[in-house]
C-alpha cells in the first residue's frame, strides 16, 4: 500500500500581495516562486520569511514548501508569504500554533489594515483639506 501524500494548501494576504502555499512530504525544500529562500533578497525579506521555518525546527525539515506569490511590493510579499507557510506549518502540525501565537500572532493571523481611499477634492491625500483663507 502506498503512504499517502496529501498536501495542504493555504493562504496569506498583505495589503495587495496574495500568498498561496502547498506543503507536502519531502526533504525541506522552500521554494517561493519557484525560487529558492535562500537566494532571496534582500536580507531583511529572507530572514522575515524563515521565522515560522526556524520555529517549526525539525517538523519543517520533513516538508516541502511551495508558494506562488502575485501583487503587492517586496516586503507585502514576503509577509503574505510567511503568514501562508505558518498556516501551513500550523495546519500540519497543531503542535506549533501555540508556539506560533507566543512569538509573533501575525505567523496566523492576517493584517487587515488597506490604505484609505482617496477623497474627491482631498488634493493628494486621504484626509487633507483645501487651505481656508479669510484675508
Amino acid at each position: 500500500m502506498a503512504k499517502e501524500t496529501k498536501s495542504i494548501i493555504s493562504t496569506g494576504k498583505r495589503k495587495t500581495a496574495i500568498a498561496r502555499a502547498t506543503l507536502k512530504n519531502g526533504s525541506g525544500k522552500v521554494l517561493i516562486n519557484n525560487k529558492d529562500v535562500s537566494i532571496l533578497e534582500p536580507t531583511i525579506a529572507r530572514l522575515k520569511l524563515q521565522e515560522p521555518l526556524i520555529l517549526a525546527g525539525e517538523s519543517a525539515s520533513k516538508v516541502d514548501i511551495s508558494v506562488k506569490v502575485i501583487g503587492g511590493g517586496f516586503m507585502s510579499q514576503t509577509i503574505a508569504a510567511r503568514l501562508a507557510i505558518g498556516r501551513a506549518l500550523a495546519e500540519k502540525y497543531p503542535k506549533l500554533k501555540e508556539a506560533f501565537l507566543d512569538y509573533d500572532r501575525q505567523l496566523l493571523v492576517a493584517d487587515v489594515r488597506r490604505k484609505e481611499q482617496v477623497k474627491p477634492n482631498s488634493h493628494g491625500s486621504a484626509r487633507s483639506k483645501r487651505q481656508k483663507s479669510y484675508r
